[in-house]
C-alpha cells in the first residue's frame, strides 16, 4: 500500500450551539471561513452531553432539552496555514476554548486520510 506522511496541526474549537457571529451560527461561519482560506479539512461535532465554564449541564435528554449543546469544530492543516488563521479566530470567538496539537497525517492511495495524535509540548 502506498502512503505519504506529513506533519500538521489539529485545532479543536469548543463553543456552544447557540453562539453566533454576524447573524450566522458560529460553527457554520467558521467552517465557511476555513474553506474560503483553503484549509485541508474541517468537521463539526455536536455533543450530546457536556458542560463548560458555567458548569451548567447541556444534554439532548428528552426530559431536559437544551438549546445550547456543546459543539466541537476540528480543523487540520499545515502549521503555517493554521498559524495564519489563529489571529482571526481570536477576533471571532467570543467565548470558547481552542486547543492545538501536532498530528501526523497519513495519506493512503486514493486520498483516504488517517490522522494520528502525537504527544506534544505546545
Amino acid at each position: 500500500m502506498e502512503k505519504k506522511e506529513e506533519e500538521a496541526i489539529l485545532l479543536r474549537i469548543f463553543i456552544g450551539e447557540s453562539d453566533r457571529y454576524e447573524g450566522k451560527p458560529l460553527y457554520k461561519y467558521l467552517v465557511e471561513m476555513f474553506k474560503k482560506e483553503g484549509l485541508a479539512g474541517a468537521t463539526v461535532l455536536r455533543g450530546i452531553y457536556g458542560y463548560g465554564k458555567t458548569s451548567r449541564i447541556h444534554t439532548t435528554s428528552i426530559l431536559r432539552l437544551s438549546t445550547d449543546l456543546p459543539i466541537v469544530i476540528e480543523v487540520v492543516d499545515k502549521k503555517e496555514r493554521i498559524d495564519k488563521i489563529k489571529p482571526r479566530l481570536m477576533e471571532i470567538i467570543g467565548e470558547g476554548i481552542v486547543t492545538e496539537e501536532k498530528v501526523k497525517i497519513i495519506l493512503y492511495k486514493g486520498n483516504k486520510m488517517k490522522i494520528e495524535s502525537e504527544s506534544s509540548d505546545m
